[in-house]
């Protein structure tokens, strides 16, 4: 697959598993994606955490358009906990996502960084 430009990033090339970090925060998650079946432009997948942090699993759900990456992220499977807004590097070729992530309880907003982990390219 060649490398994409950031506007032409589409959601199957972030099918796969991401390194997740944020700011502030020393160990990194795992973020899973891969189609939504009720929309099939979109992303679907989970979030899961190391020991100690929480939430420790959360279910994801978002889009990628136009090179703007959001996502929502739920702990349980209705409520919006947390939101990520994020946007690729044309360097990147659609491998690292940078952003912020917000929760929606608190506000309290991190930088995060995800990098595509090597398997789904």
């Amino acid at each position: 697959m060649a490398c994409p430009q950031a506007s032409e990033v589409t959601a199957l090339h972030l099918y796969g598993a991401w390194q997740a970090r944020w700011e502030g925060v020393r160990e990194a998650a795992t973020l899973t994606l891969g189609r939504s079946e009720d929309h099939p432009d979109g992303l679907r997948g989970t979030i899961r955490r190391p020991a100690g942090q929480s939430p420790a699993q959360a279910l994801v759900a978002g889009d990628v358009d136009n090179g703007a990456f959001t996502l929502e992220e739920s702990t349980d499977g209705r409520a919006i906990s947390a939101t990520w807004s994020g946007s690729f590097a044309d360097q990147a070729c659609g491998k690292e996502i940078r952003g912020t992530w917000t929760d929606t309880a608190t506000r309290i907003e991190r930088a995060f960084v995800l990098r595509k982990q090597p398997g789904w390219q």
